[in-house]
């Protein structure tokens, strides 16, 4: 993930600066974040790093303070999560900075980190990501089985059966292959290694398959996305 970092449009004098790491420093008001164009006065963290940029001018990598990471807006953080950047974590000059005494522990970084990256898990995939949240409501995104048993669920009152599906991937044991068209008539199972497994019908043969494997055909209907989102989330469980 990368880290947000200044990039100067302008020439700067070099300076020196007598921050070191572990300090605590707040931003001086007026200072813009560099990617979003926003005040981000007041806001504070810890010298992560000290650096210099192409001109030698002096610039710090700092983390967000346990009371600063909860108030960067959520809108901020999913396009970070979508661009790949590092929201809790910020480069900026020496001189866009002031001490300051810490507010918390490191501790209650860490915290705040892990509540706010379960929040927006999946917010990297944008749009559908913000779908797979919404299914996997209330469930741990680190417990597999949780999120199986959701899903099922959440299929379950929002498919409509029966559908006609492809299978999407090569198997390895199976009657059916990459191509085959088939009937999905309801959900049967949930396991921890094939996730949400589903009865299909070929003709007068029956299997029960795992859904990860199917996408419905038609791509106008709800049943589309459902599987496309599901076939997203299982391989990036």
């Amino acid at each position: 993930m990368s880290k947000r970092i200044r990039h100067p449009k302008r020439s700067i004098s070099p300076q020196t600066t007598n921050f070191k790491v572990g300090d605590s420093v707040i931003v001086k008001a007026g200072v813009q974040d560099p990617d979003f164009s926003g005040d981000i006065g007041g806001w504070q963290g810890r010298v992560t790093a000290l650096r210099e940029d192409e001109q030698g001018v002096s610039m710090l990598d700092l983390q967000w303070d346990s009371l600063t990471l909860r108030r960067i807006p959520g809108a901020a953080i999913e396009h970070c999560e979508e661009e790949g950047l590092d929201w809790g974590t910020m480069g900026l000059y020496a001189n866009e900075v002031e001490s300051a005494q810490p507010r918390d522990k490191a501790g209650d970084v860490e915290q705040v980190m892990a509540e706010l990256s379960e929040q927006y898990a999946w917010a990297y995939l944008g749009e559908q990501g913000r779908r797979i949240r919404n299914a996997l409501r209330s469930v741990d995104p680190d417990d597999e089985m949780d999120a199986f048993w959701a899903w099922s669920e959440y299929l379950e009152e929002h498919l409509s059966f029966p559908f006609e599906a492809k299978v999407t991937e090569w198997q390895e044991r199976s009657p059916l292959q990459s191509g085959d068209q088939v009937k999905v008539t309801g959900i049967r199972d949930t396991n921890d290694m094939y996730g949400v497994l589903v009865d299909v019908r070929v003709g007068h043969r029956k299997f029960v398959f795992p859904l990860c494997d199917l996408k419905a055909v038609d791509e106008s209907s709800p049943n589309y996305e459902l599987t496309d989102d599901y076939a997203v989330l299982f391989a990036n469980r």
